[in-house]
């Protein structure tokens, strides 16, 4: 079984910033590819920030500048450090992740959400 876990959503003021982190566990012994998703209320799902394992990061161009992923593979976690945020910048975030169990299973794993609300 695995597992991921978003956390540090919350309420902002326009301009401010938040950070954002994904935790997996489980039985795993290898995570690949780690990405920040987030769908907005009556909008479709998108891509908002993804890494390789190797650290190489990319951005939706309405995020980049503002926003930075990175991952601590020790920890097995992802984070999103989001700067300068809009109001239109509120949605559900959630990360996904590519991971390979001990058992030799590859599979794409989701976590929960984490609501994310730029209001004054």
């Amino acid at each position: 079984q695995v597992h991921l876990v978003e956390s540090g959503g919350g309420l902002v003021q326009p301009g401010g910033s938040l950070r954002l982190s994904c935790a997996a566990s489980g039985s795993i012994r290898q995570i690949y590819a780690m990405n920040w998703y987030r769908q907005a209320p009556g909008k479709q799902r998108e891509l908002v920030a993804a890494i390789t394992i190797g650290g190489s990061a990319n951005y939706a161009d309405s995020v980049k500048g503002r926003f930075t992923i990175s991952r601590d593979n020790a920890k097995h976690t992802v984070y999103l450090q989001m700067n300068s945020l809009k109001p239109e910048d509120t949605a559900v975030y959630s990360c996904n992740a590519d991971i390979t169990t001990t058992a030799w299973s590859t599979n794409t794993y989701w976590g929960q959400g984490t609501q994310v609300t730029v209001s004054s």
